[in-house]
């Protein structure tokens, strides 16, 4: 089919990313060049780090790149080298300049993990569930210069479960997102598909998430500090300070729930005792802990750890 033949440049970097290049990949899509993030070097040995989309495409032989910067005339000169028809963003990880987006015939198209202009960002996954929404989803854009502001093509929604956390919520929209960008290419180009713009009056925001915003504040309700364990997973994950015999240490949540309506009349941050559960008490409701960790160990059930550290309840946490 000639309209699978149009030259497509492909930016991305995460799983997100990789799932959606892969099913371009395997539908026949004409993918000619993938740019993606610099590798990393991580951990004490300086270990170089791939992306997921860099691994993919090597692997199948496309012409990879990887700048630093993306303002730079002679890589500009290479796109328009290539004759490219469509450029197909997902979470690359960077801003594309307009001397860049305006270089293909049939635009730059946004693969974006929320329903926008919900959720504009980097972290519109997160947002949703933070958010408490009930249901998010997929939407393909056509790029401008401004972030997360190009018109709707394409929108397709799904559920977010009650104890949906980001990772798994990530996982779907992904294989939504490649589901609906095989069908929309041949259309977009074939010309079936109208550009909408976006209502600028439900617009909302996201910011990137950082290790800090992992830190639990026990004033909050029990439901918000359950969202963010949810939407914080598989990173940064959420935690407290534990004051162990003066000594101060980091203690991850792994596995909790939230009683909402339960109180058993404490301060903030003071563990208690809750039936046969072990709960700490929030600004409205409680937090059940199931497993834990603690800085320097292994993750484990509370009763576990209780039985390690006899004195765990009644102290306060977050100090």
């Amino acid at each position: 089919m000639k309209k699978r033949n149009k030259k497509i440049i492909f930016f991305g970097t995460s799983d997100f990313a990789a799932v959606i290049l892969k099913a371009l990949i395997k539908n026949g899509f004409n993918v000619v060049a993938v740019f993606t993030q610099p590798d990393k070097k991580i951990g004490r040995k300086q270990e170089t780090i791939f992306s997921p989309v860099k691994k993919l495409a090597f692997g199948k032989k496309i012409k990879i790149f990887q700048p630093e910067n993306l303002r730079n005339e002679s890589l500009i000169g290479k796109i328009r080298e290539i004759g490219v028809d469509l450029i197909i963003v997902a979470a690359y990880g960077k801003i594309l300049p307009k001397e860049i987006l305006k270089i293909p015939r049939y635009g730059s198209v946004n693969v974006h993990a929320s329903l926008l202009p919900k959720y504009r960002g980097a972290s519109p996954v997160q947002g949703a569930i933070l958010g408490g929404e009930k249901e998010t989803g997929v939407t393909l854009m056509l790029m401008n210069e401004k972030m997360d502001k190009g018109d709707v093509l394409m929108q397709e929604k799904i559920q977010v479960g009650e104890s949906e956390t980001a990772k798994n919520l990530l996982g779907k929209l992904g294989r939504l997102g490649a589901k609906m960008l095989v069908g929309f290419v041949p259309d977009w180009i074939s010309g079936e598909i109208k550009p909408q713009p976006p209502d600028e009056t439900k617009a909302t925001y996201c910011k990137p998430i950082g290790r800090k915003d992992g830190r639990i504040n026990w004033s909050e309700p029990a439901e918000e500090i359950y969202r963010k364990h949810r939407a914080y997973q598989p990173w940064p994950g959420i935690f407290t300070s534990y004051d162990k015999n003066g000594r101060l240490f980091r203690l991850k949540l792994i596995s909790i729930s939230a009683e909402q309506k339960a109180s058993a009349g404490k301060k903030p941050g003071e563990v208690v005792k809750y039936g046969q559960d072990v709960g700490v008490q929030t600004g409205k409701g409680l937090i059940l802990l199931k497993k834990i960790q603690l800085e320097g160990k292994k993750p484990m059930s509370i009763n576990d750890f209780i039985r390690g550290n006899q004195n765990f309840i009644g102290i306060n946490l977050g100090g």
